[in-house]
């Protein structure tokens, strides 16, 4: 067997050196997963002929290329049952299926079926590594798999991780290595995700007290309290305590009041800041008629209609100076005191974005581009605040669409991501390529296809 078989095998000694450990989940006996999967022949290290195209000479070459040779389809693909045995292993059966397009850099004539069913013993590793909401987990199994109507036994050996997002669901990222016992023919990887869910067991909150004697069995408590809980520890149970979740006294039915001042902290508008019940725990520091809590100007006398500030308005533009994010720039209060931009403006940005370059055939921005950016592009941008621009990619006709598209997709990411990097808000940009779809001149000539290679930035209207 390769040397993952070997691996396989010390971990299933682990098992067995592990049998003594205490048992992590005895309440979630049983588990139901579903999920998705993706197929991939290619890494698998076998080099199959012709000219190594079915799978890769070397074991876990090209191990991440999802677009060349992961085969997966929108929908449910896998299901499997599993039933915790006890000292952190659980067995499983499990049903996958999906649509092969792609056996490594091969393409068959026509898409084959893959159906696989699996049997496999995990190993849990989050007891012992402590792992709170991560359970990551090893296993080994058998399986078998059909491609239309060949077929082949496996040898499984499987990395996976749990993460719990509540106290019985959880989501899963999974790897499995398939090695075919006959060595002719296909090994696969298969990466599985999706959502797992637990249920079985008779202590129904997992506090450590049965059910049957539990005054509270659907929520972790204190065997101090008859399996109720103190959630906020200070000594009331949470059907005595008006605030469960605040640690309080007996004096304010076990809430608190922070600031001393006679109005338990849920009731105190201000509960960090000693005050008045005329205003609802609140001070009011410049004696307006306005809580400190409402007072936008607590050193300043204002009326409560101004939020207890005065209305200076520096550009007269009717957006007061405090909620106007051009204060010195007569706007609009559609975009909070800032000018509108204007065709003008649109049509200057767009003069230096004609002038952006990049590697060629890369997305990496020239450092003749970045002074672009930096002296034109962002100091203009940083006039409109409240404006949002699309940063768009285009090609020209030459070559494959497909790279096209994607080189167009990155070049617009990459200037989105260097203007956000120097300090442009990122809710105020997207970036999308549209390939050669959007031409502005002809590409039949050299000079269109240079004008067809551009990168634009437009206002969102």
């Amino acid at each position: 067997m390769k040397q993952l078989n070997k691996v396989a095998i010390a971990v299933i000694m682990l098992f067995a050196f592990t049998l003594s450990t205490q048992a992590q989940n005895e309440n979630n006996r049983w588990s139901i997963f579903i999920g998705a999967n993706a197929v991939d022949f290619y890494p698998t290290g076998k080099g199959m002929a012709p000219d190594y195209q079915m799978s890769s000479e070397s074991f876990l070459e090209d191990f991440f290329n999802v677009d060349e040779h992961w085969n997966a389809i929108a929908s449910m693909t896998t299901i499997n049952v599993g039933y915790y045995v006890g000292q952190d292993l659980s067995v499983r059966g499990a049903f996958n299926f999906n649509r092969i397009s792609k056996i490594g850099k091969t393409e068959p004539d026509s898409e084959l079926s893959y159906v696989a069913l699996d049997g496999d013993l995990l190993y849990s590793f989050n007891r012992l590594l402590n792992a709170g909401r991560f359970d990551p987990y090893l296993g080994a199994g058998v399986g078998y798999y059909w491609l239309d109507s060949s077929g082949a036994a496996t040898f499984n050996s499987t990395l996976g991780l749990n993460f719990q997002i509540t106290e019985k669901l959880f989501f899963t990222l999974e790897t499995s290595y398939k090695q075919a016992f006959d060595g002719g023919d296909l090994d696969l990887f298969q990466h599985t995700a999706g959502i797992k869910f637990a249920f079985g067991g008779k202590d129904t909150d997992g506090d450590g007290i049965f059910d049957d004697k539990d005054l509270c069995p659907e929520v972790p408590g204190l065997e101090e309290f008859d399996g109720c809980p103190d959630t906020d520890g200070d000594g009331i149970p949470d059907a005595e305590d008006n605030c469960p979740d605040v640690a309080g006294s007996p004096e304010m039915n076990g809430c608190p009041d922070a600031d001393g001042d006679g109005i338990a902290d849920h009731e105190d508008d201000c509960p960090n800041e000693a005050g008045t019940k005329e205003f609802n725990g609140c001070a009011d520091s410049d004696g307006d008629g306005v809580p400190n809590n409402l007072d936008k100007c607590l050193n300043e006398n204002g009326p409560a209609e101004n939020d207890g500030c005065p209305w200076p308005d520096a550009d007269g533009d009717g957006v007061p100076d405090k909620d106007d994010l051009c204060p010195e720039v007569a706007g609009n209060t559609q975009n909070e005191g800032c000018p509108e931009v204007t065709e003008e403006v649109q049509k200057e940005l767009n003069e230096f974005a004609k002038v952006i370059n990049f590697e060629s055939g890369k997305s990496r921005i020239t450092d003749y581009s970045k002074n672009i950016l930096d002296t034109k592009v962002i100091p203009k941008l940083n006039e409109y605040p409240q404006a949002k621009f699309i940063i768009e990619g285009h090609t020209d006709s030459t070559g494959s669409k497909k790279i096209n598209q994607r080189i167009s997709d990155e070049r617009a990411a990459a200037v989105k991501e260097y203007l956000q990097s120097h300090g442009v808000d990122q809710d105020r940009l997207t970036s999308k390529g549209f390939g050669p779809d959007k031409p502005v001149a002809s590409n039949k000539t050299a000079k269109g296809r240079q004008e067809n290679r551009r990168v634009e930035i437009n206002l969102v209207k």
